[in-house]
């Protein structure tokens, strides 16, 4: 049997290795490393003493206590033994594949072959989904009866944190945050009580978690009704809960509420459930601190506001500005101009949600016409593919330009960290580089090559590294991997502070966890390390550790920056909301 212990061990310095803890019977390394053996060596060869951070931090996220949330299980399992489809859990049942016309009409038989095709896909899609649903409800049925348990966490190469249990973990779907919560209890207490009501409103969506947090608790208030009538008749009410973002940890919020609402001292009441803080965007945010963008900086919140500023609205606004504009010219001169007035009025921020939350990660004009078509699709107001496709084109030029005045120091320092990416690519070198709490990281990618062996049964290929990089993909993958490192280091040092105050945190990515009644400090926290993190000049040594590293070589310099005074965002009450 394998026993999870916490991640590292021992308060003894000497004892941390990357090679040691999570498991007492299990090996299990401080990185995931997938083979590539530069970053292993790195990552060996750092003394400890540099990552003692990083350790402490795996630690403190390995240390957290979790249970199954038998009430929302038994929910799960009734929906689930009564065929899915309810609160997006796959159907369980099949699609009926069409029958075969009875016609030689060729173009009648290509449309069953397509329809055929279509159904098929289908099913494979649900068989797949429901292994998924079946292993993740599995595991929490097997732990129901535990009074606790834990997720050791280790690393990507980027230094990101993820626990290493699969299946069954908060960084998962719906499901699995609805079934799972903190262990140990704390009383709400007043200022818990007002976080349970504001996570209800930001768990429910649909546009209510872009309201103040006035707001956002009276819409609570405004549905106690329908929170009650959730919480004790879930499937033989008005199942109100089911209409919510995120079903599952709705209704378990709904119960909590229930509960200490109908108590003659609701202060008092243990709550076990996570309330979860989100970074607004949070990879613009990163890059808006990099560049100190006083612009950037208000369009994702790290200004205070009366109520949160919605990046993506903001964009959506920008692109119909855009589009408005060009619909005044004559269409049978300018194309883009019949695009224009037939995409105008399905600009929203749903639409280019997706291409705005990926342009940090370094998303590409094809990337982002491919997203936006699907959004356009399933709305189905354009039915020719050709027609599509084309307004798909125009739809992804106009986000992407919009994307490029709002946030044009953003877009300056990822065209540098490229340039730079490039400059040491071509010399065929990965890119490398430490993070701000000692981690080293080197690109893991290089070019494969193929060696094959032959047996009297078969011809086996296997797939190794070379010695020559990918240099483009070294170059744009760059700015998204770096970026990723400072919202890891961020979570990490987050989680180290908080351990120090006493409170249970979970952190997946930018969304950091913790009771309710603990939500201020942790808020206060995260944003004293936030403005710690980029205290020191990050891009300057980045840019001293590629010249010391690269002698011979020349980098572009640095991109200009603005003057924005990051102690704002000590202030900014929606950084994290």
């Amino acid at each position: 049997k394998v026993i999870p212990v916490k991640v590292m061990g021992t308060n003894n310095s000497n004892f941390y290795r990357y090679d040691k803890g999570a498991h007492l019977f299990l090996p299990s390394y401080v990185m995931r490393t997938h083979g590539a053996r530069q970053q292993r060596e790195a990552v060996k060869k750092a003394p400890k003493e540099q990552m003692q951070t990083i350790f402490e931090a795996l630690d403190n996220l390995g240390s957290t206590k979790w249970r199954v949330n038998k009430k929302v299980l038994s929910i799960v399992d009734r929906i689930w033994s009564s065929g899915g489809r309810l609160a997006d859990l796959v159907d369980r049942a099949d699609v009926s594949l069409p029958e075969k016309p009875d016609t030689e009409d060729e173009a009648e038989l290509k449309k069953w072959r397509w329809s055929m095709r279509s159904a098929k896909k289908e099913n494979s899609e649900r068989h797949s989904q429901r292994c998924d649903v079946e292993l993740k409800l599995a595991v929490a049925r097997k732990m129901k009866e535990e009074a606790g348990f834990y997720y050791p966490h280790n690393l990507d190469f980027r230094g990101r944190a993820y626990p290493m249990h699969p299946y069954l973990n908060h960084l998962g779907s719906d499901l699995c945050r609805g079934v799972l919560e903190f262990s140990e209890g704390r009383p709400l207490g007043e200022s818990g009580l007002r976080w349970l009501k504001i996570h209800l409103a930001n768990l429910y969506g649909g546009g209510v978690d872009k309201l103040s947090y006035d707001g956002r608790i009276a819409f609570t208030e405004n549905h106690l009704e329908d929170i009650f009538d959730s919480a004790n008749r879930p499937l033989e009410g008005k199942r109100w809960w089911l209409e919510a973002e995120d079903p599952f940890q709705c209704l378990a919020v709904c119960m909590d509420l229930n509960e200490a609402l109908r108590s003659p001292s609701p202060e008092t009441v243990i709550s076990h459930i996570p309330v979860h803080q989100d970074g607004s965007c949070n990879g613009l945010q990163h890059y808006a601190a990099l560049g100190r963008d006083k612009l950037g900086a208000v369009a994702v919140n790290l200004v205070s506001g009366e109520k949160p500023a919605d990046v993506y609205s903001g964009i959506a606004a920008r692109v119909v500005e855009i589009m408005k504009r060009d619909a005044q010219k004559d269409p049978a001169k300018d194309a883009d101009a019949a695009r224009a007035r037939l995409l105008v009025d399905q600009v929203d921020r749903k639409l280019v949600k997706q291409t705005v939350m990926t342009s940090v990660y370094g998303v590409t004009y094809v990337g982002a016409r491919e997203q936006i078509k699907r959004r356009l699709k399933e709305r189905g107001v354009i039915a020719e593919d050709s027609e599509l496709f084309g307004a798909s084109c125009y739809a992804a030029k106009v986000t992407l330009t919009a994307l490029g005045e709002m946030f044009e120091a953003a877009r300056s320092i990822m065209t540098w960290l490229g340039d730079c990416a490039k400059v040491i690519a071509c010399e065929n070198e990965p890119v490398r580089w430490t993070t701000p709490l000692g981690l080293p990281v080197v690109q893991p990618y290089r070019k494969l090559g193929r060696h094959l062996i032959k047996t009297s049964l078969q011809v086996l290929t296997l797939q190794r590294e070379t010695d020559k990089v990918m240099v483009k993909r070294q170059r744009t993958a760059f700015p998204p991997n770096f970026v990723h490192s400072l919202d890891g280091s961020h979570m990490m040092m987050t989680a180290v502070a908080c351990k120090k105050q006493g409170l249970y945190f979970a952190g997946v990515h930018d969304s950091y966890w913790t009771h309710a009644c603990d939500v201020d400090t942790m808020n206060k926290i995260l944003r004293e390390k936030f403005v710690e993190l980029y205290d020191a000049p990050i891009l300057e040594n980045l840019l001293e550790s590629f010249e010391t590293s690269f002698p011979k070589l020349k980098f572009p310099p640095l991109p200009e920056r603005g003057n924005f005074d990051m102690k704002d965002v000590l202030q900014s009450t929606y950084f994290f909301n």
